[in-house]
């Protein structure tokens, strides 16, 4: 797989975008978590009004053999609703904080989607064919008197319309108290741990009444809380093994095998801080918002408030690399503080070769990193853009002195505009990036 783009490498094009032009964006609609599966052929949205999208791709066309599929609505479905907790007095949001995807195993998908409490587990199928030609029914559907039936039939499958059919299968509720920031299919495909702020908990996808503790950070007295869990993954071929990041910028791998409450690490994560650097905002901007292990298993990449981290497994000292994202807004952080965008959690992504990386940024850009070649690249996720196959122009930052004519100064970026959710698919050098409510798709130009 090439690289992220410029010099001897593929360019990124334009593909497609979803959603609404609007300039007033409803709540509702803004996009809050994105997921390819594990073929890249469906890719899931979920937003802050409790709906999940589903979006398939089309099959190559004959007339234009080199043009690959576009991604169109396949299922829309309201996945979690509004609710209140009488004995705390809380309003539960409906927004979907996470979908993650589980290997297909028959014609039939399945997905996990969950909001701040309850997550539930979705089946996806399709359907063509009806019965009919019933003896205890007519045609519209009313019974008939059984005593008039003289013959009987033998009910027919015939063929209708594509139906796609969205039906919950399992509900999985009554075990988080904090807000649920995290879930994870295991290697396996029968357990998943799903985390919150002080816990993280192992599931069976069969079983919905309990669930098992497995790390517990809660301190005795609530006074005494210094971190909180951001984000928790499995590791994608050793089932027992997960990690999980904190707020103090650290992250603990932990075995199952060890012992079944995970509260003691097997590997502590954490790079030294330079005391030079140190300021009122360091603690802030260390803590990880998400964390992510390579395809293959050997590594995992950080994400912190101004940069990317990757991390060797076998190395617990400091990162092997470090990109940094938008590192010109080091001298705007009181502003950022100010408006609470310091406190935005961007996710980040692999591609299929644990080659490049992926990550957002505000005004609509996001970066790409290639671990080969050690270039980066800045693109904006933007309607001006959306011609088809309109090639991608790498963007620059000027942070003082005399701005280029290309280049942005650093005082006029947007900051309400953020990409927060990114994706790559697992096979292609095509990816989903969510601006607020709309949601573009790239692909590299082929010639």
């Amino acid at each position: 797989m090439a690289g992220v783009g410029g010099g001897n490498d593929f360019q990124w094009c334009f593909s497609q975008v979803k959603g609404a032009i609007d300039e007033d964006v409803a709540e509702a609609d803004i996009i809050s978590t994105v997921e390819f599966n594990y073929s890249g052929e469906l890719l899931a949205t979920g937003d802050k009004g409790g709906r999940v999208v589903i979006f398939q791709r089309e099959q190559e066309s004959k007339n234009r053999p080199l043009s690959r599929g576009e991604y169109n609505v396949y299922s829309t479905f309201q996945s979690h609703e509004p609710e209140f907790d009488y004995l705390k007095s809380l309003e539960i949001e409906e927004k979907i904080n996470k979908i993650r995807w589980l290997p297909q195993q028959n014609a039939a998908h399945f997905l996990l989607s969950t909001n701040d409490k309850t997550i539930k587990l979705w089946k996806i199928s399709e359907r063509d064919k009806r019965a009919e030609g019933y003896n205890l029914k007519d045609e519209d559907g009313r019974l008939r008197d059984p005593f008039r039936i003289s013959t009987l039939r033998v009910p027919v499958l015939m063929p209708m319309d594509l139906m796609v059919e969205a039906s919950p299968r399992r509900i999985f509720a009554n075990a988080h108290t904090y807000h649920i920031n995290s879930i994870s299919v295991n290697s396996d495909h029968e357990t998943y741990l799903s985390a919150d702020d002080l816990r993280i908990n192992l599931w069976h996808l069969e079983i919905t009444d309990r669930s098992f503790n497995i790390v517990d950070i809660k301190p005795a007295n609530m006074e005494e809380l210094t971190e909180v869990i951001t984000a928790a993954e499995c590791h994608p071929h050793q089932c027992n093994v997960f990690v999980y990041s904190s707020s103090k910028g650290t992250i603990r791998l932990c075995d199952m095998r060890a012992a079944a409450l995970c509260d003691r690490h097997s590997k502590f994560f954490e790079e030294p801080e330079d005391p030079s650097s140190r300021s009122f905002f360091s603690e802030i901007i260390s803590s990880i918002s998400d964390v992510k292990f390579s395809h293959s298993g050997r590594y995992m990449m950080t994400r912190d408030y101004l940069s990317v981290k990757v991390w060797d497994l076998n190395m617990e000292n400091r990162p092997v690399e470090t990109y940094q994202v938008h590192e010109y807004l080091r001298s705007k952080l009181c502003s950022l503080y100010e408006n609470d965008c310091i406190f935005d959690k961007f996710e980040c992504c692999w591609n299929g070769s644990d080659s490049a990386i992926m990550t957002g940024s505000y005004n609509n850009f996001f970066r790409m990193f290639d671990r080969n070649t050690r270039r980066d690249i800045t693109l904006e996720a933007s309607r001006e853009n959306s011609k088809p196959r309109a090639t991608l122009k790498p963007r620059k930052v000027c942070t003082g002195g005399k701005r280029k004519k290309d280049e942005i100064s650093v005082d006029s970026l947007d900051f309400n505009k953020k990409i927060l959710h990114t994706a790559w698919h697992p096979k292609e050098n095509v990816i989903a990036v969510a601006a607020t409510n709309n949601l573009y798709i790239f692909q590299d130009k082929m010639n």
